[in-house]
């Protein structure tokens, strides 16, 4: 009988848990979606990029939204057994309502799971492959670098200004400063464009100028002028300034795990390790900042999922609920506020959880040394209540 039970509770569950999920995610995503429109409007990227990109970003939406969602999910349990008088038939059968708790316990564990597998394995791969589909993608839209009195700076050493922009898309008083080989030859160091007018080709490949002039700067400071009626460049396989250096949620955890361990070792030996190539690529020392940050993302990949369980234990108060009492209405409120409460306390702490090593520990003990609390005060709770 008990596992008909735990299978209906389980399956309660997780009908409100990814309704949920899935539509706050979706909420959270489309706005998202929306600024990541600059991807196409203001670089020039391709909608399958804007896309692939987009659709990466989803692991770290539902990786915010898990803890949120499995209160919500609880809670709405709970209160769907008791709406329906499930409850009262499960506690007049002779089920001690410590095995609920026990069984909500159990599904917490199940999430918290989920939600490390993502923190600590997915998230990171994921980002870090949106991160190389953006760095490694063409620009498709070129002509979107082209704004009117605006100095475009999207593709990194190449700057474009022009005055106007007319309805045929004839492009008037044209400067490009150009400090890299992308339109300079070999042996430039930079180089400025002017140009009265120009326009481009209809492949969009080819930038047409017209009667302007080209000032070249040489490796030995010389300036060479060149005058032109017409010219053209080549514009096709340029990409936009990106990040080559992942960002720190893009970092995959192992390597943040040895760094901590080489800044360990730095402090009872004196010396830092850097014979592991990988943790100089992640720009890994003994700068303060650094190591602060690293400490903060792997407490947030670590420790916020052990608060699920916490928030399980908060939301299973609703099961000694009476109707008798006058605060029972309010008492879905209330637990709901300590669970959102107990939430946003674990978002704040773990910003200041890189401070130092106690910090840290304080983290992690939180969550610890609340659980066996709530826990042993629901055994004592439910051992002497009467039944229904």
């Amino acid at each position: 009988m008990k596992k008909t039970i735990y299978k209906y509770i389980f399956y309660e569950f997780v009908r409100y848990f990814i309704i949920t999920l899935f539509a706050l995610a979706a909420i959270v995503w489309a706005v998202q979606a929306v600024n990541h429109l600059d991807l196409v409007i203001e670089d020039g990227h391709a909608f399958r990029v804007y896309f692939l990109y987009s659709l990466l970003t989803l692991s770290k939406i539902f990786t915010k939204l898990i803890p949120f969602s499995f209160m919500i999910a609880t809670v709405l349990t709970i209160l769907k057994l008791e709406k329906d008088n499930e409850l009262i038939a499960l506690w007049t059968s002779g089920l001690n309502k410590i095995f609920i708790v026990n069984h909500l316990i159990r599904i917490s564990l199940l999430v918290m799971f989920l939600q490390l597998v993502l923190t600590v394995a997915l998230n990171p791969t994921l980002l870090n492959l949106s991160r190389t589909i953006l760095k490694n993608s063409e620009l498709q839209f070129v002509s979107s670098m082209f704004k009117e009195k605006q100095f475009n700076d999207t593709v990194e050493g190449l700057t474009i200004f022009i005055e106007e922009k007319t309805d045929n898309n004839i492009y008037r008083n044209i400067f490009i400063r150009d400090e890299s080989t992308i339109l300079s030859s070999v042996g430039t160091k930079s180089s400025t464009i002017i140009a009265k007018s120009g326009y481009m080709s209809d492949d969009e490949k080819n930038l047409i100028l017209l009667n302007g002039n080209i000032q070249k700067l040489d490796n030995k400071d010389n300036v060479n002028i060149i005058k032109f009626e017409k010219t053209s460049f080549n514009l096709s396989g340029i990409s936009t300034k990106s990040i080559s250096q992942p960002k720190m949620q893009e970092t995959p955890t192992i390597l943040m795990v040895q760094c901590l361990q080489a800044e360990q070792n730095r402090i009872s030996k004196g010396t830092f390790d850097f014979h592991n190539r990988n943790i100089s690529t992640l720009n890994c020392s003994s700068d303060k900042n650094t190591l602060k940050n690293i400490k903060i993302e792997v407490n947030k990949r670590i420790g916020m999922p052990t608060y699920i369980p916490l928030i399980a234990l908060i939301c299973s108060f609703l099961l000694a609920s009476r109707r008798d009492k006058k605060i029972y209405q309010f008492n879905k409120y209330i637990y709901f506020f300590i669970g959102f409460l107990i939430l946003t306390l674990a978002e704040i702490t773990v910003r200041y959880s890189g401070t130092s090593w106690n910090h840290t520990l304080v983290y992690y003990l939180i969550p610890g040394g609340m659980i066996p609390i709530f826990y042993f005060a629901l055994i004592r709770k439910f051992k002497y209540e009467n039944l229904y």
